[in-house]
C-alpha cells in the first residue's frame, strides 16, 4: 500500500476521501486489512506528513480510527477524547490539520454503548470528568422526553439517540466556532460528516448531509 504523499493528498477531494474511509471500514468488517509495511511508512513520512482525513472519535479502546478505517501511518489525524466532545484545543487541531496540512475531510465518530454518553445520561459526578460530561448534558436534555421514566444509561435506545444527537451537535459546533473551517467548507475545500460505529458488528454508519 502506498504511503500518503503530498501529491496524492492534493489530488483528493472530500468525496474521494470519504469513499476511502468507507472502503477501509468494509475491509475491517471482513477482517481483510491491507498489508502495510508500517516501518516503511514511518520512514517515508519522516520528512513530512500528508493525512487525508481528520477523525474525532472517543477514547474507547475498541474504537481506534486507524483500525476501524483500515488506514496506515500518515493517513489520518486522529483526535480522541471521551464522548468525542469538542473544545477549543480540538478545534485548533482541526484548523491545523485542514488549513495547514491539507486534510480533505473531518469525520466525527460516535459509537454504540459509549461510556461517556451513559455517564452524561446518569449525571455522573467524578472529578474533572464532571466538566467533560457537562458538554454532553445539553444534548441529553434535548433528546430526553420529560414524560418518560427510564431515560438513563440502562435504556440502550435512549443512549443511542443521545450518541447520535451528540455527533450532530459537535458538527454544528465545529461550523459555528471555527471561521477557518466554516470558510473551507463553504468553498468545498473540505467536507465534514458524522458517523456511528457499532461496537458489535464493526460497521460504521455515515450521516451525510
Amino acid at each position: 500500500m502506498r504511503t500518503q504523499t503530498k501529491e496524492i493528498q492534493q489530488h483528493l477531494t472530500p468525496e474521494i476521501a470519504l469513499q476511502i474511509l468507507k472502503a477501509g471500514n468494509a475491509r475491517f468488517m471482513k477482517n481483510l486489512k491491507i498489508n502495510r509495511n508500517l516501518l516503511q511508512q514511518l520512514n517515508e513520512t519522516y520528512d513530512g506528513q500528508y493525512p487525508f482525513a481528520v477523525v474525532l472519535s472517543c477514547i474507547d479502546s475498541r474504537a481506534s480510527s486507524e483500525l476501524i478505517f483500515d488506514q496506515g501511518l500518515g493517513d489520518l489525524f486522529s483526535i480522541r477524547i471521551a464522548g468525542n466532545i469538542l473544545n477549543d484545543d480540538i478545534i485548533g487541531s482541526m484548523e491545523f490539520a485542514c488549513k495547514v496540512s491539507g486534510a480533505k475531510i473531518i469525520v466525527v465518530v460516535g459509537h454504540t454503548r459509549c461510556g461517556a454518553i451513559k455517564g452524561a445520561c446518569d449525571d455522573v459526578q467524578l472529578g474533572k470528568l464532571t466538566d467533560l460530561l457537562a458538554k454532553i448534558k445539553p444534548v441529553v436534555e434535548k433528546v430526553r422526553d420529560p414524560e418518560a421514566t427510564d431515560q438513563n444509561s440502562k435504556n440502550e435506545e435512549f443512549v443511542s439517540k443521545v450518541a447520535e444527537a451528540n455527533v450532530f451537535n459537535v458538527i454544528e459546533e465545529i461550523k459555528g466556532r471555527s471561521e477557518i473551517l466554516r470558510e473551507m467548507l463553504e468553498q468545498k475545500q473540505i467536507g465534514i460528516v458524522g458517523a456511528m460505529y457499532d461496537l458489535h458488528t464493526g460497521h460504521i454508519d455515515f450521516y451525510e448531509s
